[in-house]
């Protein structure tokens, strides 16, 4: 059987052959039809428009089409011709039809009527045949390809950082850890305490939280770098942003500061929104249609004020507010919510750290635009951020986006070795175990800076999808690691 010489639902749209003969495999979304003729809606997953298989009962048998049911596997051969009805220029005229994996259709879950996310959760190995979620995964490949794409075009070098780290990057302390220890005997030591000189690695290991520790080492030598790769927390959340498995996008450039790293990560946004547009526009049409149906059912203050499409267009066409944390505070501060007391955290006073519902505020009720939130409190942000000279504040960056709130987080990196070292102290952080890092700082430091984007919530933004676990083919979150 030539697998290969099978065209797809997508080129055959595209091209149009009238009169050609051609194969098609794929799967049945619905059929229809009487006893002169039956009507298949056949999908490859190339697109999200179905194709159209008229198939005559004298010339298929009825033992064939009777196994033509939602969800089977079809290889099918015939002429393309002009089709008869609206909605689609050609359609396919069967000669032949094999069946090569039936689907019972008693038992089969994915029944042509509307299901709810909950469900298909539920049965994630399913999913990605609805189209919904084949219209998110097209658009979660466009948006990985614009990444890389985007980063190699200006020169940077990807970087694979490591999966197994003994460094906790975010000093959180939230993470998995990596053992091969017998876990319901496990060796101790004099002390009493678990004996990791034992284990695989010979000391404690954990998945990572992030490659930027080890994406710095390398903008140090390449210049500059990105990392695009897997990341864990163990924070037993379990909310609609939260997951425990998630893949981040984290630049690191040497010789770049606090503005030069703002500009190209408002840059890079646009440029990976801009080609989702560009080239997801049939997958992005849908889903805009489907949120419009979905808002219907909602309170009018409650629906969006843009459609998804405008959305994008509206970010991508912007420039991005930039005001300190200092200027938000004030803003948020003054703002009717907090004085009625409506925000579930109520600011008053500097030093605060900004919950979602600010962010939002900030970004869907008071500019109206994506906003970049720069010199936040030291206190309430990480060690290897540069400390400015008001002694109080760090050259940080957040990015803040209509729906989703913090997209991106980044700083400038302290590249001063005394300033990093009195700053680890303060924070707790041992040293001895950073060593490494720190020698960046010992040999030949210079002004660099980076940020992270966690791409999921990127997805979710560009797909206009709620819930973060809809936008990964197979959510790992508290109690769920089932496919």
């Amino acid at each position: 059987m030539a697998f290969n010489k099978r065209i797809k639902i997508k080129n055959i749209l595209e091209q149009a052959p009238i009169d050609s003969e051609v194969t098609l495999m794929g799967w049945v979304r619905t059929k229809r039809g009487n006893k002169n003729v039956s009507f298949i809606a056949l999908n490859d997953g190339s697109t999200i428009t179905n194709y159209q298989i008229v198939a005559d009962p004298t010339v298929i048998s009825e033992e064939i089409l009777k196994k033509c049911s939602t969800g089977a596997c079809l290889k099918v051969t015939g002429k393309v011709v002009a089709s008869q009805g609206s909605g689609q220029s050609s359609e396919l005229n069967a000669e032949s039809i094999e069946v090569l994996g039936e689907a019972d259709p008693e038992k089969y879950p994915l029944q042509p009527k509307k299901h709810s996310l909950e469900f298909l959760r539920e049965i994630a190995h399913l999913r990605m045949r609805t189209s919904t979620f084949s219209a998110v995964f097209r658009i979660r490949h466009a948006l990985a390809f614009a990444v890389n794409k985007y980063f190699n075009d200006k020169g940077f070098f990807y970087i694979h950082t490591p999966i197994i780290t003994a460094s906790d990057a975010e000093g959180a302390g939230e993470t998995f850890k990596v053992t091969t220890l017998d876990l319901m005997n496990p060796p101790k030591n004099t002390e009493g305490k678990i004996d990791f000189k034992q284990d695989f690695f010979e000391r404690e290991t954990n998945l990572t939280v992030s490659g930027q520790l080890e994406g710095e080492l390398a903008a140090m030598a390449l210049a500059e770098i990105y990392t695009f790769g897997p990341t864990f927390r163990a924070e037993n959340s379990n909310t609609t942003r939260h997951l425990a498995e998630f893949w981040m996008i984290e630049p690191e450039m040497a010789f770049y500061d606090a503005e030069d790293n703002a500009d190209l990560a408002e840059d890079f946004l646009k440029y990976v929104i801009n080609y989702a547009l560009e080239n997801c526009q049939d997958d992005l049409q849908f889903l805009e249609n489907r949120l419009t149906e979905e808002e219907k059912n909602k309170p009018a203050d409650q629906r969006s004020e843009m459609s998804l499409i405008e959305k994008l267009k509206f970010v991508s066409e912007n420039d991005f507010v930039r005001i300190t944390y200092t200027e938000a505070i004030d803003i948020l501060r003054n703002s009717n919510p907090n004085k009625k007391k409506k925000f579930q955290y109520l600011i008053d006073s500097w030093g605060a750290d900004l919950q979602s519902e600010h962010e939002r505020f900030l970004v869907e009720k008071h500019f109206k635009k994506p906003v970049i939130l720069t010199d936040y409190p030291k206190d309430i942000k990480s060690f290897y951020m540069r400390q400015n000279e008001d002694g109080k504040t760090v050259a940080a960056m957040d990015i803040l986006f209509p729906g989703i709130g913090e997209i991106v987080g980044g700083s400038q990196r302290e590249e001063r070795l005394d300033v990093l070292t009195k700053r680890m102290e303060e924070m707790n952080i041992p040293q001895e175990e950073m060593w490494w890092y720190l020698d960046t700082r010992r040999f030949g430091a210079t002004p660099h800076a980076g940020f992270g984007l966690g791409f999921e919530r990127m997805v979710q933004f560009v797909t206009g999808m709620g819930n973060i676990r809809d936008v990964i083919a197979f959510p790992r979150t508290p109690g769920n690691a089932e496919f």
